[in-house]
């Protein structure tokens, strides 16, 4: 097999240039774990570069015809090519409750979707870098007041320091997506528990971006907050003026308001 065809449904572009995949393998610090899982290897652009490190590159592909591809190239994954959905698999079949970084050359279709399984799978990721479309890598890593700054923003914020390394061009990849790709990473925080319900905490903040235009005495309507609650000054704010410090404060305040 000389090539893999890309995929649309799959969301597959597959990176042609060996140093942006040279340069985004070097974005782990492959400290605090021995594991690495690349999401999507596809042909294994960014796995070569990977499979040169002092860690234990896994892979996870949903697609059957870049993962005979992979068993056929690189001898260096026998046993370590998992032919799953990540969404959907539980990796800890792999994996055993270990710590472990995620990267990868994300399909834009399920980036999203991506980032909010790590956040799940937090207690087991100190580290995770990878491309994604350009907006949605400078929207996990976006601060208050923008209006790129929501839901995604919050919630990694709250337990990663996030960075936006470096902007990718879209010639440079098989084939050409229509949008420009963006690289980033997120570093677990040393502390990144919550002084707050993390259930109520992520309740919040999702539902006051649904409503990112009205005041949070307004979007937050729906959690039967008390008259008295309601006429804390923090309410006449919108959502994307608050920082994640103050999202944790408004948790608390309406934790303790008996919701």
């Amino acid at each position: 097999m000389d090539k893999v065809k890309a995929k649309k449904h799959l969301g597959q572009h597959f990176l042609k240039d060996e140093s942006i995949a040279k340069n985004i393998a070097d974005t782990l610090s492959l400290e605090g774990y021995e594991d690495v899982l690349e999401i999507g290897p596809g042909m294994g652009v960014l796995t070569k570069y990977m499979l040169d490190k002092a860690v234990n590159t896994y892979v996870i592909e949903i697609d059957t015809e870049s993962v005979t591809y992979l068993e056929a190239n690189y001898p260096k994954l026998h046993g370590k090519i998992i032919s799953q959905d990540f969404l959907k698999y539980n990796i800890n079949e792999v994996f055993e409750n270990k710590q472990f970084a995620i990267i990868g050359n994300f399909p834009y279709n399920i980036s999203t979707q991506i980032v909010f399984r790590v956040l799940e799978l937090r207690d087991q990721i100190p580290e995770f870098s990878g491309m994604f479309q350009k907006e949605v890598a400078e929207r996990i890593c976006e601060k208050k007041g923008s209006k790129a700054y929501g839901i995604l923003s919050v919630l990694a914020q709250a337990f990663y320091d996030t960075e936006y390394l470096f902007t990718v061009d879209e010639n440079v990849f098989n084939p050409p997506p229509k949008v420009k790709s963006g690289v980033m990473r997120m570093r677990r925080k040393e502390d990144y528990s919550l002084p707050c319900s993390v259930k109520l905490f992520f309740t919040v903040v999702k539902t006051a971006f649904q409503q990112r235009r009205k005041t949070l005495r307004n979007s937050l309507k729906t959690l039967s907050l008390s008259d008295n609650l309601r006429e804390d000054s923090i309410f006449d704010l919108r959502p994307e003026q608050l920082d994640v410090t103050q999202f944790i404060e408004l948790t608390q305040k309406i934790e303790a308001d008996g919701v």
